[in-house]
């Protein structure tokens, strides 16, 4: 299987890439900037080789993504799943009569729009057996949990799954699986050094559920990395 990952150089990102190259997969590493220093990223081609690729792909950059996909393309290369991973978590606990609305515009390029660009234009691609498109989302996105503050990010994931549950129903009858996917809190950048969980085990989960051996029985396509239905 080839995976698509985007925002794989660190976090959550890189550790679905190195499980995914752990369990024989191919991964297309989409980084911002390959110029910068991807170290761990090197260590994975060093051990892996050619089965991983490592690729500009910024997510706010449509130009950029289609000329990638066209280019995938006529390398004849196809996909297996996407991961819509790049995401970032701006203006933390601010009241809204302080949110800069920049902040906010720019959460949405990346969080909600992204991911609409990286699936348009790989969508295509996407055509081996049992396919995956797997946008991760945040409990955050919950209306039914729904709290003041965090504003752009949950807002954006909230519309990140409302596009899951579009996409599951657009693609349904071509046997592609689409997921938004609660990875929980991690020692991340963004999950800071005192959450409790590492993110391989979300990865390893998020595998699972791309290689079909969790099959979430929930009514909508958001759940936790264990298949678990979250609270739309």
């Amino acid at each position: 299987m080839n995976v698509l990952i985007t925002g794989a150089n660190r976090g959550l990102g890189y550790e679905i890439a190195a499980e995914a190259l752990e369990r024989g997969h191919s991964v297309i590493a989409g980084v911002r900037n390959p110029d910068e220093d991807h170290s761990g990223l090197k260590l994975l081609g060093d051990k892996h080789g050619e089965r991983l690729t490592l690729t500009r792909l910024d997510v706010t950059d449509e130009k950029g993504i289609a000329e990638l996909a066209a280019s995938l393309q006529h390398e004849g290369r196809t996909l297996g799943a996407i991961v819509n991973n790049a995401a970032i978590l701006t203006a933390r606990n601010t009241p809204i009569e302080l949110l800069d609305m920049d902040e906010v515009a720019k959460t949405f390029e990346i969080n909600l729009y992204g991911p609409m660009r990286v699936v348009k234009h790989f969508l295509p691609l996407l055509t081996e057996t049992q396919a995956a498109i797997i946008n991760i989302s945040s409990e955050a996105g919950s209306i039914s949990n729904a709290y003041p503050g965090d504003y752009p990010y949950a807002i954006s994931k909230t519309a990140l799954n409302m596009f899951s549950e579009q996409l599951h129903v657009y693609l349904k009858e071509r046997d592609i699986q689409v997921l938004g996917v609660h990875p929980g809190w991690m020692r991340t950048d963004m999950g800071g050094s005192n959450a409790p969980t590492d993110p391989r085990l979300p990865a390893r989960g998020i595998l699972d559920l791309i290689e079909r051996h969790t099959v979430p029985g929930a009514r909508f396509r958001f759940v936790d990395y264990t298949g678990k239905e979250m609270p739309i």
